[in-house]
């Protein structure tokens, strides 16, 4: 008999299509909050950019910002940023930004509960293995919470799992707690308007990553099935209308919605797979950001993957508008028309990297998930020399 378990996250509401500003204004006032403290980039903070337009929403009930996280959310930012929210007395993080920002918000938050104050401080509370994102631990009944704003499709908003930097190690790192996901996500399009487009459309087909890797995976669930199918047709279609009309805000709302829908199905216990573990590997070990890494792997996994998914990515193929042609070839041409890169060579990873990409990805958990097994590190290997 068909068994399982839905997990839902300690994520209260999704608010879509309203402006952030009024939208997390009217979440900072409906919580109780007084000391709302927002953790975001020198770019968004700036005169006229949207940190500093959700800070004039707030008011009275704004104490403070921190601007100081960049890509790859590292140890330095998460610590500066919680020393700087407990200056300000901060009863509620809003995160404002990418996917870097969120996820460096979310372990501040741990370096608040926890009163961590150093980067060595976090080497204890490493990893996500045994979370139950569905409960909240004894003992945190008055946590401080964030709240997210997200302005990419990197979909961190909707996990309870972080990745971090150790920038002395070259590697990132996982953190998971149930509190970390936030209370409240702001999904509006406008929010997106002053991401650079290459990385907005990036990030997009880290959503479409989201969704092909789960369905292709070959333990499912019609949960998983039916939203990932759904946020690839919805991203299918957006993220070209995005690339050609920049300024409308209808495709970047689907984009959003799209988004939103790839990663739920990790709800229902369905994760990702090779494509991701190498990602992992190329962006807490080479500085490539995460959406772009989505673009160099993905379709690489699937041609390495087609003689055990060959069924369900005739599925891809279909939802993406081209039953007759094969799932890496049409995920290669929406990269393509996207103008986004293809290959790893075109991001500077050697030849001679390959092997140590290889044994370090091994190490990844989502491998050890991947539909066709992988045994060892040359089975990587051939997946990065269709890559390359």
């Amino acid at each position: 008999m068909f068994s399982g378990t839905h997990r839902y996250f300690l994520q209260e509401r999704v608010i879509y299509g309203k402006p952030a500003a009024e939208a997390v204004a009217e979440e900072v006032a409906g919580s109780g909050a007084r000391r709302a403290f927002l953790t975001t980039t020198r770019s968004l903070a700036g005169e006229g950019g949207l940190a500093a337009a959700i800070a004039a929403a707030l008011g009275e009930r704004h104490a403070g910002s921190f601007a100081g996280i960049s890509a790859h959310s590292p140890r330095d930012a998460v610590i500066g940023g919680a020393a700087a929210a407990r200056e300000a007395g901060a009863d509620l993080l809003v995160a404002v930004g990418g996917g870097s920002v969120i996820d460096a918000t979310k372990v501040m938050l741990l370096a608040l509960w926890h009163r961590l104050d150093n980067v060595d401080a976090l080497d204890a509370w490493r990893g996500a293995r045994g979370v139950d994102p569905s409960r909240r631990p004894a003992g945190h009944e008055n946590a401080i919470r964030m709240i997210a704003v997200p302005t990419t499709y990197s979909a961190a908003e909707f996990t309870y799992i972080a990745g971090v930097s150790d920038t002395r190690r070259r590697v990132k790192e996982l953190f998971g707690h149930p509190l970390f996901t936030p209370q409240a996500v702001v999904l509006d399009p406008a929010a997106t308007l002053a991401t650079p487009l290459a990385l907005l459309l990036s990030t997009g087909m880290k959503a479409v990553d989201h969704a092909v890797e789960r369905l292709c995976m070959l333990e499912t669930n019609p949960y998983s099935d039916a939203t990932a199918a759904e946020a690839l047709r919805l991203l299918g279609r957006a993220l070209p209308a995005i690339k050609t009309a920049p300024d409308d805000l209808e495709p970047r709302l689907e984009g959003q919605l799209g988004m939103w829908l790839s990663i739920t199905g990790a709800a229902s216990g369905v994760g990702t797979a090779v494509s991701h573990a190498i990602g992992h590997t190329l962006g807490g070990s080479y500085g490539i950001p995460h959406g772009i890494t989505s673009c160099l792997t993905l379709p690489a996994a699937l041609r390495w993957n087609s003689p055990a998914t060959a069924e369900r990515q005739r599925r891809v193929s279909a939802l993406l508008g081209a039953p007759d042609r094969p799932a890496a070839e049409v995920v290669a041409s929406l990269i393509a028309s996207l103008g986004l890169p293809r290959r790893l060579s075109e991001v500077g990873i050697r030849r001679e990297d390959l092997g140590a990409i290889a044994e370090h990805t091994l190490h990844d958990p989502p491998v050890r998930a991947n539909p066709r097994p992988i045994r060892s590190a040359a089975d990587i290997m051939e997946i990065l020399e269709l890559a390359w």
